[in-house]
């Protein structure tokens, strides 16, 4: 009890400085970034978008970055025309944005000059930063990863849980991946095993524990679906 007291007070604080809304997106993009330095410097495997833009850029002249952004395009598309709605566009300038941040990381060494875990360590970490990371974006309701906004829509359509609808969109994406060639490693596995079904436990954490807002899944569950 004390110790989520303690959080809870330091997120009012941090609440405090600005928009709760900026602020919960703002500490998810940092957190996601970091998760992803440190899965990155674990060396065990790539997660499920990676394995599918590695495998496609063996067959089309085409970069991982380029891969990932048409992967996101798509995922735009499908939202619009589901929701028959013009897509965000916000999704991309949280692409670019973490993209900035996990090269920033990278650049700086910082898991390896501050950071004193082998291996499997760092990747654990990078997991459950990516999970957290992911669960503060969606809970500010903007800026949400296009694959994100895909999952949302199915929650409100068809009542499912989150972790169900990313997952089911993960194991797709892992299993078009392998298809086309990607690596796969024991990382990509916990990434697929814990990233997706973690960040719907995690966001009732953050509401039942911290006292933060909710304003993307809970929106997605009440909404009414498009007609």
């Amino acid at each position: 009890m004390g110790v989520s007291l303690f959080f809870e007070k330091i997120w009012k604080w941090l609440l405090g400085l600005g928009r709760d809304q900026y602020v919960l997106y703002l500490f998810g993009c940092v957190t996601f970034s970091m998760g992803a330095a440190f899965f990155i410097a674990s060396n065990l495997g790539t997660d499920p978008l990676d394995v599918m833009a590695l495998g496609l850029v063996k067959h089309l002249p085409l970069t991982v970055g380029l891969a990932q952004g048409g992967f996101a395009a798509l995922c735009l598309l499908v939202y619009g025309l589901w929701n028959r709605t013009r897509p965000p566009l916000s999704p991309f300038f949280t692409f670019f944005f973490c993209g900035s941040l996990i090269d920033l990381w990278m650049n700086l060494h910082f898991v390896e000059r501050f950071v004193g875990l082998s291996p499997f360590p760092m990747m654990l970490a990078g997991v459950v930063l990516c999970a957290y990371g992911s669960s503060l974006i969606i809970m500010s309701g903007i800026g949400i990863r296009a694959m994100d906004l895909v999952a949302l829509t199915m929650v409100r359509r068809w009542k499912l849980p989150f972790w169900l609808c990313k997952g089911v969109m993960e194991v797709l994406l892992l299993a078009a991946g392998w298809v086309l060639g990607g690596p796969i490693g024991i990382g990509t596995i916990f990434f697929l095993a814990f990233v997706g079904w973690l960040i719907q436990p995690l966001i009732w954490i953050n509401t039942s524990y911290l006292r933060l807002e909710d304003y993307g899944l809970k929106q997605a569950r009440v909404q009414s679906p498009a007609s």
